[in-house]
């Protein structure tokens, strides 16, 4: 149950709270650890698929932690963020909306034995709202760079991405359901 694909979604699970109570006493040093938390808790993303799939780790566990945890994350840092006024309401609000519409979305089609496996558009969005997530939490400059703009960008694209891969995935369930109902 507890393999290393399972683990590294634990591990990335278990940052949430050390990510989140470095951003309440928000300075240039905790702003630095929770980036580089955050990173290592992204590149877990990638690894625990991949250790999942090489090593014949993928397990119902896995399936139901590995989004969780995405969600968990990303939701977190986001509703921080707003916190420290750092990003704007709205954003986290239609991120966080989107990612529960898709949730029941998809616990309704289980329920009728469909399933619709994330897409490309789905990926590219989770991997955008890291990149923007990242220089979020940096806020401050280093090396010259404003890394809070850079982040705010990164994160309007996510936004977009966030909006088209949900109704992409709204779409593409609906046209499941009608050829299941023929």
């Amino acid at each position: 149950m507890f393999n290393l694909a399972n683990s590294l979604t634990l591990g990335r699970v278990l940052t949430v709270p050390v990510i989140v109570l470095l951003m309440y006493f928000p300075n240039h040093f905790t702003a630095f650890l929770a980036a580089v938390l955050f990173f290592i808790a992204s590149v877990t993303d990638v690894m625990d698929g991949i250790v999942a799939r090489r090593q014949n780790q993928v397990t119902n566990l896995g399936k139901f932690l590995d989004p969780l945890a995405d969600k968990l994350l990303i939701g977190s840092v986001l509703i921080m963020l707003v916190e420290l006024g750092w990003v704007p309401a709205w954003i986290t609000i239609i991120i966080i909306c989107r990612e529960l519409a898709v949730t029941g979305l998809r616990a309704i089609a289980m329920e009728k034995g469909l399933v619709l496996a994330a897409d490309k558009f789905g990926k590219m969005k989770t991997v955008c709202q890291s990149f923007a997530l990242g220089p979020l939490l940096l806020n401050y400059q280093y090396f010259g760079v404003d890394w809070h703009r850079v982040g705010t960008y990164i994160l309007y694209v996510a936004l977009f991405l966030t909006v088209f891969s949900g109704a992409n995935y709204m779409y593409n369930l609906y046209k499941i359901w009608l050829s299941n109902d023929q």
